[in-house]
């Protein structure tokens, strides 16, 4: 009896893959944006993507990344880069706030400036992430409403959005899904729905 014990045992053990490790988002509130609305959005992801997030200490924005080209603001591919250089080691991504306007440089296909160049050159975005990545931004400036339900609702879109891009979705057609590329303007974001679609979803959990 003893040895059939150990035997089961023994093939138990080795039959019993170990747990991975749940993966976390650190969320990166930087200087003035509200705790409040951090919390809520590492809510949001930690619903709709179930990961376990963590709320980090505030911080400043990098000088860095700071420009003065069209208006005084951030270079969101500069604060990307910085983030995932960043020393989190209890974070497999990270997610950063701020309420300053950022922007990027939009290319073509050949690497060239997209035109009219003096638009493009330094365009102001609301979110940034690589896909696949570890590392977004996002940026409340452009999304404020003086209806704060509005506001809230965009900036959950977004958060969810630019997250997608790092868990390596691409940009949906389907124009309700929150994976829908904003075209620059602001009324997709409204339009589109705070989910998934079913294709997107279904990658996801693949």
């Amino acid at each position: 009896m003893k040895i059939g014990i150990a035997v089961f045992l023994l093939l138990f053990i080795s039959c019993s893959k170990p747990k991975e490790a749940a993966k976390i988002v650190g969320i990166q509130p930087y200087e003035r944006f509200s705790k409040e609305k951090a919390t809520d959005l590492a809510k949001t992801i930690s619903e709709y993507y179930h990961l376990k997030t963590i709320v980090l200490p505030e911080k400043k924005l990098p000088k860095s990344a700071f420009i003065n080209i069209k208006s005084p603001r951030y270079r969101a591919d500069s604060i990307i880069i910085i983030q995932k250089k960043s020393d989190f080691k209890n974070c497999d991504y990270i997610l950063g706030l701020t309420d300053n306007d950022i922007s990027i440089t939009k290319k073509e296909a050949d690497g060239s400036i997209k035109k009219p160049e003096w638009k493009y050159n330094d365009f102001g975005v609301m979110g940034l992430a690589y896909r696949p990545g570890n590392s977004a931004i996002i940026s409340s400036f452009r999304l404020k409403n003086k209806e704060q339900k509005l506001f809230s609702e965009r900036l959950k879109k977004v958060v969810i959005h630019e997250f997608g891009h790092n868990l390596g979705l691409p940009h949906c057609k389907n124009k309700h899904c929150v994976m829908t590329s904003a075209c620059e303007k602001i009324s997709t974001i409204d339009n589109e729905k705070m989910s998934l679609c079913e294709t997107c979803a279904s990658k996801i959990k693949s």
